[in-house]
């Protein structure tokens, strides 16, 4: 079932890139939206600021790491869309305990407050959580190997979160994206970099390793892999990939860039843009079986589509992007 009208729904982390997607969706099938977004003192709100002329969202300032602002947040709400959380690798190696923080204390607030109020929650996970393949397609039975402090975190996060579905029976699914790209991604992610570039008239297209291989999940169909989770019973107390099925290298996504965006470049690597040792995980390829078995989900969006859309994006908000400068 589509149609969310009359549910009161709370998406923290509402104003990123794949919360305000999902905003957006829930908006339009006519979902009661509350968003949860970082308090600012200059109140500024991103790809929300059309709600706030138009009131279909509630806006509510605070932090998930506030147990109190957290627990005001979800009263009311049907079902809480739980994407609060710190995301960029580089900086995990920089500021690993403020990860902790925000990603493992705000979910355990997040979980608290949905069995408080007895609200249905869908928790966001990330592919990274599984390291490098050590068998492919991923399954969720993959072991998960904490490369990253961001990573790790993430793990702990995910672990929380189904605690309360074991321990205490709350209505918990764990969603598992893999690599999310589209419209609205920040820069700091391979994707927006490349095409920044290559709009910018760069003829270098400066890269960290190009030999990984990711598996790229458009914006849209990600979120629609949220509201499929949040709709179905039988994903109570699972994890569920969110992936396409298929990889391709940096290497060669940089090719599909260059096509996609009608320009023309070499790739240059990098030394600044590569991660630590043991840190790179150099393969991701989802198995989505169980995401499709228990929910009926599955991606619509070509790579080939979802680039071209992305690419004209970039180029039409340019202005947003430092692309000489390297973004943690």
């Amino acid at each position: 079932m589509n149609d969310w009208t009359g549910k009161r729904v709370l998406v923290t982390g509402a104003e990123g890139f794949i919360g305000s997607t999902l905003v957006d969706l829930l908006v339009e099938r006519g979902a009661e939206v509350r968003a949860l977004v970082h308090y600012k003192p200059y109140a500024e709100r991103g790809y929300l600021a059309p709600y706030l002329a138009s009131g279909e969202v509630q806006m509510l300032a605070g932090d998930v790491r506030d147990a109190g602002r957290v627990l005001d947040a979800v009263e009311g709400c049907d079902t809480v869309f739980h994407l609060a959380a710190l995301i960029g690798i580089p900086y995990s190696y920089q500021a690993p305990e403020a990860y902790v923080q925000t990603n493992v204390v705000g979910t355990q607030n997040v979980a608290a407050a949905c069995l408080r109020h007895g609200a249905r929650l869908v928790h966001t996970s990330t592919s990274e959580v599984y390291g490098t393949a050590i068998t492919a397609p991923i399954s969720e039975q993959h072991p998960l190997q904490p490369q990253s402090p961001y990573s790790a975190s993430k793990i702990g996060a995910d672990m929380t979160a189904l605690s309360y579905w074991h321990s205490f029976e709350l209505p918990v699914s764990v969603v598992r994206p893999f690599n999310t790209y589209g419209p609205r991604q920040s820069a700091r992610a391979v994707i927006p970099t490349i095409l920044a570039q290559l709009h910018s008239g760069g003829r270098e297209i400066r890269l960290g390793s190009l030999t990984p291989t990711r598996d790229f999940t458009f914006a849209t169909d990600t979120a629609e892999g949220f509201l499929a989770a949040a709709r179905s019973e039988r994903a109570y107390g699972e994890v569920l990939n969110l992936g396409t099925g298929t990889e391709i290298s940096i290497g060669d996504l940089v090719e599909a860039l260059i096509t996609a965006s009608g320009t023309d470049a070499r790739v240059v690597v990098d030394p600044s843009r590569l991660r630590p040792a043991g840190s790179e995980v150099e393969r991701l390829l989802s198995d989505n079986t169980k995401a499709r078995e228990l929910t009926g989900w599955h991606p619509r969006v070509t790579l080939d589509e979802g680039l071209r859309r992305t690419s004209a994006w970039i180029a039409a908000n340019l202005h947003a992007f430092a692309p000489d400068r390297y973004q943690v």
